[in-house]
């Protein structure tokens, strides 16, 4: 019985890991298949599922040249840049002075931070529109990077505190020791030993601001602040028609900046998620 059960276990587990494998990655294998196809092949009556007859790269070249393409990707550029360096610079601190100093509060503060994560993003829509409208930012890049650092902040404070939990305070003590002060304590041995969790984080949410919509679709208005994402808008025509090999091409260009980041850095991205999970 229990050789039966392992045997299915060898057998169930691969196969529930395929299929799911196969669920997350068919639809961006079927965009880059498809953003090979000829108009005609895009035509009523073909199959959407058929390969292309050949690599037709006329597709990257329209939708490059229908749209203002390496605009948005400049706009978003600097507002991935802005977020990042807000969330990395205010929770890496906010993170260490919650874990390592110790003042009054410090545990309600840090509750204070994580309750943010409860708080839908939907919900303040409205009033941050009222407060950017009063304070002339709407249509601006600092529209859309504040509220993506505010709701930045609680997941990544979190990551920050649960990685100083495991950093030794003999280290600090013995800085401390030799008459560092604190902000140099922080900089020039705290930081470097975070490297891992600040990857981890630059990552997660340098792809959550590269793909987000719902910000810039609700505070810009203008064509030449549009970030990528909103920029996809451009392929749609009049009616609804749509150029789908230059759609499917944009898509392509737009996600695989992402990909490489993610490839590249992706054994620090393990590292930093784990950092803490099991003690030494």
């Amino acid at each position: 019985m229990d050789a039966l059960r392992k045997t299915v276990g060898r057998i169930a587990f691969p196969a529930l890991l395929l299929v799911m494998l196969t669920i997350q990655i068919f639809p961006i294998i079927w965009v880059f298949i498809s953003s090979f196809k000829t108009i005609d092949e895009f035509r009523i009556g073909s199959s959407p599922f058929a390969l292309p007859k050949s690599l037709y790269f006329g597709n990257y070249i329209n939708a490059i040249v229908k749209s203002d393409l390496l605009l948005y990707f400049k706009n978003s550029l600097i507002v991935v840049v802005f977020v990042l360096l807000g969330i990395l610079v205010l929770s890496a601190m906010a993170g260490f002075a919650l874990e390592k100093l110790r003042f009054r509060f410090r545990k309600a503060g840090l509750l204070f931070f994580l309750f943010g994560i409860m708080v839908p993003i939907q919900v303040t829509l409205i009033p941050l529109y009222q407060i950017y409208s009063e304070l002339n930012i709407l249509d601006t890049y600092t529209s859309i990077i504040l509220p993506q650092i505010g709701f930045g902040l609680p997941v990544s404070i979190y990551l920050f505190v649960s990685f100083y939990k495991y950093v030794p305070n003999e280290v600090m003590e013995s800085a401390v020791m030799d008459g560092a002060p604190m902000y140099r304590l922080f900089v020039s041995i705290v930081l470097p030993m975070s490297k891992n969790i600040l990857v981890t984080v630059a990552t997660l949410y340098g792809v959550f601001a590269w793909n987000e919509f719902i910000f810039p679709f609700t505070f810009l208005h203008s064509k030449n602040m549009l970030t990528i994402t909103l920029g996809l808008r451009d392929y749609v025509g009049n009616y609804g028609m749509t150029d789908w090999g230059a759609t499917f091409s944009a898509i392509m260009l737009t996600v695989t900046p992402t990909f490489i980041v993610y490839f590249l850095l992706s054994k620090s991205i393990i590292s930093g998620m784990t950092a803490g999970a099991v003690k030494s």
